[in-house]
């Protein structure tokens, strides 16, 4: 939608609104890469408390701001003291206390946090710093233009934060402003992200319902698929698995939708995805439900198995070509707090049976508590977290956890306990950055071998050998969940007693042949494909400490695995029993604000040629059968 030159786009303020706290310490771990691979955008959905307990009455404090029974001059002193200790000028939150008078702390963070997004703007672009009047009840996307001509700050707000994530995230995905808003105010604030895209797409889908009823299969788009990677397969065969692959899809059209916990998903290629509320795909381990039973697609049966990894919350429509370039094989969403300490929301594509599956031993840690026993004795009762996000590529800075001691100490001499904005400002960078308390006042980011425990990979898998410590941060960021990944290789133990011939592709540091390791799979033959030469190294090391007997083959390009040398493989050793691998991601998630342009971009466009690798494998074993 256009903007005037004299009026801002709301979605760009409550961007750099949400980015104010973290771009800085972002480059600063990151070292200015914007290629860095932060690799989700809804992992901070794994902590679902709300900040409005902090607004209750405590310690003689009056519910209404939590701060003091009257304005006085002791308690603006503090209060200055207290943002001033937190970054922002000493005239700035002069100014914001001002506005918004000594009572409500949240509104002098949130008018703050405005103030350092209206002054990176020129003032020709006539931005205002004062409240919208926007009438939150009203559901109609007509009041955007007026929203659209201040900053978008409603008045007496303690979630706007929370709410410009979520609808920057929506917007991420590929959805309007105007559906996203619509979603917003129908489902309420509480609303978790997957419960807003259902909406939005249960909006769509009333508009496109009929004229999906009336399409009918046709090979139209058979040309530009089979053009999408260099290897293609004889016209006559690629068409007839076209004509089966629509078939297939026509006839789940066609079915009833089941009611249950499954978040239906319609995007603009008219395919279903299904993101269950819980992330637990077909079946987690101590599931009360019982594991549901599907049906592959005929195309998609028999040697080899294969499994492709990628994040959960894609751009919109990805996740539909994913499957639709991998046999219509519904993915299986799972989130790995199901597994282990901390989140990490994947998809997965696979053809392996989902019965009969059992998960490691012994089973690991499940909550922060558990993992991290020596961060309890500092853990604050305020901050209620239990699970860790998504383990990222990067860290927190030393700057970051510096303003978060000046802060706390700041606020001792006045009780036991920080204000509630201090609260809220400090449990926000921790839940973000997983920050984790090792001292009084003191939090830091996770050492790389407790990122290991939680990925589930050995102690000191990646360290040693020449390896920086921020390579080793952004080779775990990257990586497999060991464990979540081994819960749906287990069914492969009893049908490969004697070992296993795996093609890894994009092996990163291992995470597929640790968890086959952990089962205790043989591994006969590995053709291990990675570009990253520090992942060969680690592969390469795990390998020979772990003793492995069988033959491991190192290729640096995925690009590199040609018919021949498929060819002399299969040849060699009878075949792969297993395809395995997740592409690049960096095109595909949400905190990618730079290029996240989804499978068309230069490093998830990899996709494509383990759909190459893939096709080819089957073609060439079901030759030789």
């Amino acid at each position: 939608m256009g903007h005037s030159k004299n009026r801002c786009s709301l979605l760009s303020i409550q961007f750099l609104q949400k980015e104010h706290a973290q771009i800085p310490d972002a480059k600063s771990a990151s070292n200015g890469n914007h290629d860095a691979d932060w690799n989700t955008d809804d992992e901070l959905e794994v902590c679902n408390e709300s900040f409005s307990h902090w607004g209750s009455t405590s310690s003689g404090q009056e519910a209404n701001g939590g701060f003091g029974e009257a304005s006085s001059p002791t308690n603006s002193t503090k209060l200055i003291h207290d943002f001033v200790g937190m970054g922002f000028s000493k005239t700035m939150v002069v100014k914001a206390i001002e506005e918004n008078g000594e009572d409500d702390s949240e509104a002098i963070l949130e008018t703050l946090l405005t103030y350092a997004v209206v002054k990176n703007f020129p003032e020709e672009e006539g931005l205002s710093t004062k409240p919208c009047t926007f009438d939150s009840k009203s559901k109609s996307p007509d009041n955007l233009s007026e929203m659209d001509s201040c900053l978008g700050i409603e008045e007496n707000s303690n979630h706007i934060l929370e709410k410009d994530t979520m609808l920057s995230s929506l917007v991420d995905m590929g959805y309007l402003v105007e559906e996203a808003l619509t979603a917003m105010n129908n489902c309420g604030s509480e609303a978790q992200l997957s419960e807003l895209t259902d909406y939005i797409c249960a909006a769509q889908m009333v508009k496109d319902f009929d004229a999906q009823l009336r399409e009918s299969p046709d090979e139209e788009d058979s040309t530009s698929v089979m053009t999408s990677y260099s290897y293609t397969m004889p016209r006559n065969d690629y068409l007839a698995r076209e004509k089966k692959r629509k078939l297939h899809k026509f006839q789940q059209f066609g079915r009833k939708w089941h009611k249950g916990s499954e978040k239906k998903h319609w995007d603009e290629d008219g395919d279903i995805m299904h993101l269950p509320n819980p992330m637990i795909g077909f079946g987690i381990p101590d599931d009360p439900w019982p594991i549901v039973e599907r049906k592959l697609p005929e195309v998609a049966i028999g040697p080899p198995y294969f499994y492709y990894e990628n994040v959960a919350l894609t751009p919109k429509g990805a996740w539909s070509k994913i499957s639709r370039f991998l046999y219509d094989i519904e993915p299986e969403f799972v989130d790995s707090t199901h597994f282990s300490a901390a989140a990490r929301k994947r998809g997965y594509v696979h053809n392996l049976p989902i019965q009969n599956r059992f998960p490691l031993l012994p089973i690991p840690p499940r909550t922060i508590q558990e993992a991290l026993p020596l961060t309890n004795k500092w853990w604050p009762l305020w901050d209620k977290r239990t699970k860790l996000n998504c383990l990222q590529t990067v860290i927190g800075s030393a700057k970051l956890t510096e303003r978060i001691r000046n802060a706390l100490e700041n606020n001792e001499k006045y009780g036991d306990e920080p204000p509630p904005h201090v609260q809220k400002f400090v449990f926000e960078q921790c839940r973000k950055w997983n920050l984790v308390w090792v001292g009084k006042n003191k939090v830091a980011p996770l050492e790389p071998d407790e990122m290991e425990m939680l990925l589930g990979f050995p102690r000191d898998h990646t360290r040693g050998g020449g390896i920086s410590r921020t390579d080793r941060y952004k080779a775990l960021g990257n990586s497999f969940q060991v464990d979540t990944v081994a819960y749906h290789l287990s069914v492969l133990k009893n049908q490969f007693p004697n070992g296993i011939n795996i093609l890894s592709l994009f092996s990163g540091i291992g995470g597929a042949e640790v968890a086959l390791h952990r089962l205790g799979i043989p591994l006969k033959n590995v053709v291990s494909v990675e570009i990253a030469e520090v992942n060969r190294n680690i592969i390469r090391s795990w390998w020979e400490q772990t003793n492995q007997r069988g033959q491991l083959i190192e290729i640096a390009d995925v690009q590199q695995v040609s018919i021949e040398r498929l060819d002399q493989w299969i040849s060699s050793f009878g075949g792969f029993d297993l395809v395995i691998g997740g592409s690049p991601c960096n095109n595909l998630a949400g905190s990618n604000r730079v290029s996240r342009n989804g499978l068309d971009g230069k490093q998830s466009s990899l996709f494509y040629h383990y759909v190459r690798i893939l096709d080819l494998v089957k073609t060439m074993m079901g030759r030789d059968r």
